[in-house]
């Protein structure tokens, strides 16, 4: 099982769409599925820190584009499962909500929970137990 947060949700998807055939279900926690789309829907004066870190809009767009995990979704052939808080302020909830129609169009099994009062992780308790319940249980469905 690949399982990730943040970059690391990248990292899920990303080894997802590129090496399919490794993986029994995917689990993407704050993930962003598409640098192209982040970079556009993040605020402005984040954008140049990221860009800084990712490739800019401007000069690395082909680049960003073809290592986007929603550019490759034909490839994913696991079970996924999105987590998202939707007031994240890193990675905005668009991402959570394009992996997932993406990966449901491709006829890819998948699960989401998106937490309202939540940011980029899960800091109440509560959503914690939740979360990490509902990841159990999806990988006793799928693995």
């Amino acid at each position: 099982v690949a399982y990730g947060g943040s970059y690391g949700g990248f990292m899920v998807l990303s080894a997802m769409t590129e090496y399919p055939d490794l993986w029994a279900a995917g689990v993407d926690v704050v993930g962003i599925a598409n640098f192209v789309t982040f970079l556009e829907n993040t605020s402005d004066w984040r954008r140049s820190l990221r860009e800084a870190e990712y490739g800019s809009l401007e000069d690395d767009r082909e680049f960003l584009e073809e290592i986007s995990p929603s550019n490759n979704i034909e490839h994913i052939a696991a079970p996924l499962f999105v987590l998202h808080g939707e007031n994240d302020p890193r990675v905005p909830v668009s991402e959570a909500e394009q992996i997932v129609e993406d990966a449901r169009e491709q006829g890819v099994p998948v699960r989401k929970l998106i937490f309202p009062d939540e940011g980029h992780g899960f800091s109440k308790l509560e959503n914690r137990i939740e979360a990490y319940s509902a990841v159990v249980e999806f990988l006793d469905e799928h693995v």
